[in-house]
């Protein structure tokens, strides 16, 4: 069956977040992913993954002023400079946490930016990252937010992911497909999955409505686990959800994937 990664933006979060790594090992995960890395300690990160011994399976590029509202920066023109130096930022912590897989968030297009200039411009910014990223050995994904959660985030579905990758032409630029996003921007789950695996290294999941835990909405997650399985997926599946209760009373989905 897939593999399963704690991502500990969202699960764990009645600790602190240093605390959060020992939480998800003792939970049965040996893999973590979340949002930021940044303001933490490179050591200390390390250490907690060593420590507890987990695999770091994904962060994301820095990704504007996150705290005010900003949901990436890929899109907007007047930030390439801050883009650029967020790539290096990002590759020094992934090199550091042996972390092979970075995401980009798009982030939200003001209604006063041409919905090509934000295209372009995030095709350019991946250009550029890419195969600095690709010498790091380090994956880059991009990934479709719903709109319903970030109102006008400027990536929102699957077809125009893969459009993009293939204007980029980079060898090294991929989906990260996340099925709580795309169950509500498109549905059809399943053979979306199939058409594009190819493109697809790591996957993220919550049930909707509410985002919460697998069995608590409408998708029949554990008819697409085996569909999953059965395409042979090889890489990860982040958990990251919204618990509904606590993170470990809301863990009995897992039970029956953990050796």
């Amino acid at each position: 069956m897939p593999k399963f990664c704690a991502n500990l933006t969202l699960l764990f979060n009645e600790l602190p977040f240093l605390e959060r790594f020992a939480a998800a090992a003792k939970a049965g995960f040996t893999g973590v992913e979340y949002l930021f890395p940044y303001e933490f300690d490179k050591q200390a990160l390390s250490q907690a993954l060593q420590i507890n011994k987990l695999t770091q399976v994904l962060h994301n590029l820095p990704a504007g002023q996150w705290a005010e509202g900003e949901r990436g920066i890929a899109c907007l023109p007047e930030r390439i400079s801050e883009f650029k130096a967020g790539v290096s930022t990002a590759i020094a912590y992934a090199n550091a946490l042996g972390c092979t897989q970075v995401n980009c968030l798009a982030g939200i297009r003001p209604n006063t930016l041409d919905p090509a200039t934000a295209r372009q411009t995030l095709i350019n910014n991946l250009r550029y990252a890419a195969p600095l990223l690709k010498a790091a050995g380090i994956k880059l994904l991009i990934e479709p937010i719903n709109t319903r959660d970030i109102p006008g985030f400027f990536l929102t579905n699957t077809l125009q992911a893969i459009e993009i990758i293939k204007e980029v032409e980079s060898d090294n630029l991929f989906l990260q497909y996340d099925i709580y996003h795309m169950q509500i921007m498109e549905g059809d789950l399943a053979p979306t999955i199939a058409r594009h695996l190819a493109y697809i290294p790591h996957m993220q999941m919550a049930d909707t409505p509410g985002r919460h835990e697998p069995g608590t909405g409408e998708i029949n997650y554990d008819w697409l686990f085996q569909h999953i399985d059965a395409l042979g997926y090889q890489g990860w599946i982040g958990c990251e959800y919204k618990p509904k209760s606590t993170t470990i009373e809301g863990l009995g989905w897992l039970r029956k994937y953990i050796k």
